[in-house]
């Protein structure tokens, strides 16, 4: 991984947003799908490059929701160290990715950054992450099977919990894991649901 002897100075894009926290979202991102139109990006060459390894489910980041909104931008009376990026980069592979999180979504859940992505650490940890490359093989392949998957995988975590976004063109961009206020998987709601168990879907398995 790269060294890093700074934090990159993240801008709020829309207004703070203060609002009691009522669940949370885990966001995988499809490292492959992601990297395809990226992989000579120098903004994104820690992950799409391939000198780092070749990437597959990797954190883009952990929300707080409210209830149909969610928390953002909140004041941050601690700030995010070199060191504490340094530390995450194996699962979101993205200085300015760590930074943004934290500035947008962590801030809102904890006051300091080494409690949020502690948190995101223990759940990716967690994970088990099934074999895509051989799902991404396989005939009549759905959001529900991709959905399904991931859930066989993660005892406690059951296929309602787990959101699949696909791009228009059906490829695999995200999964997201739904959990409540106490950090327990839950239903997910349609939107964060995303595509139906019928949609047919595809997994870009890379180069």
């Amino acid at each position: 991984m790269p060294s890093i002897s700074s934090v990159p100075q993240i801008s709020p894009d829309s207004r703070p947003r203060a609002l009691p926290v009522t669940g949370y979202t885990m966001a995988l991102s499809w490292s492959p799908e992601f990297c395809k139109p990226r992989e000579d990006s120098r903004a994104h060459r820690t992950q799409c490059s391939g000198d780092n390894g070749r990437f597959g489910l990797v954190v883009h980041g952990f929300w707080p929701e409210s209830s149909g909104s969610w928390p953002q931008w909140c004041p941050a009376p601690v700030k995010l160290t070199p060191k504490e990026m340094r530390r995450n980069l194996c699962m979101m592979p993205s200085a300015r990715l760590v930074a943004r999180q934290w500035a947008k979504h962590g801030s809102c859940m904890t006051k300091r950054p080494e409690t949020y992505f502690k948190v995101t650490r223990i759940l990716w940890d967690s994970y088990r992450i099934p074999d895509f490359d051989r799902i991404s093989r396989e005939d009549g392949l759905t959001a529900g099977r991709i959905r399904k998957a991931f859930a066989d995988a993660n005892t406690g975590i059951p296929a309602s919990a787990v959101g699949v976004k696909l791009n228009q063109r059906g490829w695999l961009q995200e999964l997201r894991i739904c959990y409540g206020k106490r950090f327990r998987p839950v239903r997910c709601d349609a939107n964060r649901f995303g595509a139906r168990d019928t949609a047919r879907a595809k997994i870009w398995r890379g180069l």
